[in-house]
C-alpha cells in the first residue's frame, strides 16, 4: 500500500477494485403485522449477520420496531443487491418461523413472513450535488 494512503475501513479493496458500497434496506413483515419482539429482533440480526458474511458483505447496523427492520449493509460489487436481499429475507423467514412458530403464527399465516417489497437506498460518500460538480469540472482534453 502506498504510504500516502491511510487505511480507511469504509473503503475496501479487491484484486481489481476499490469500493465503498453501502445500502440502507427496510423490510416489513407481510401485512405490516407487529410480529417483532426484542428477542426476535436480536435473533434476526444474528441471522442477517451470517447471511451477509456468506456473501462477503458486512451488516454495519441493524435495528427495528414491531413492524419493520432497518439494515445498513456494506457489500462488494460482485454481489447483486437484489440477490443479497432475497437471501436475507429468505433465510431469516425460514429460521424465524422455525424457531418462533407459536408467536409468529399469531401474526402471520400462509407460509409467508416478509412482504415481497422492500426499500433500498444507496448511501455514504459525498452528496450527489458534490459528485455532479466534480464530474462536471473534470479537465476535458481539447
Amino acid at each position: 500500500m502506498s504510504p500516502r494512503w491511510e487505511p480507511n475501513p469504509e473503503i475496501r479493496r479487491g484484486r481489481s477494485v476499490v469500493y465503498a458500497l453501502h445500502a440502507h434496506l427496510v423490510f416489513t413483515p407481510k401485512y405490516r403485522r407487529g410480529v417483532f419482539t426484542d428477542e426476535i429482533l436480536r435473533r434476526c440480526a444474528d441471522i442477517m449477520i451470517e447471511v451477509c458474511d456468506s456473501f462477503g458483505a458486512e451488516l454495519v447496523e441493524f435495528n427495528g420496531e414491531e413492524d419493520h427492520v432497518h439494515l445498513l449493509v456494506h457489500y462488494p460489487p460482485k454481489v447483486a443487491l437484489s440477490t443479497l436481499v432475497n437471501s436475507l429475507k429468505g433465510v431469516s423467514a425460514r429460521l424465524l418461523r422455525k424457531e418462533y412458530p407459536a408467536h409468529i403464527r399469531k401474526y402471520l399465516w400462509g407460509g409467508h413472513f416478509w412482504s415481497p417489497s422492500y426499500f433500498a437506498a444507496s448511501c455514504g460518500g459525498a452528496p450527489l450535488s458534490i459528485i455532479k460538480e466534480y464530474i462536471k469540472n473534470q479537465k476535458r482534453p481539447g
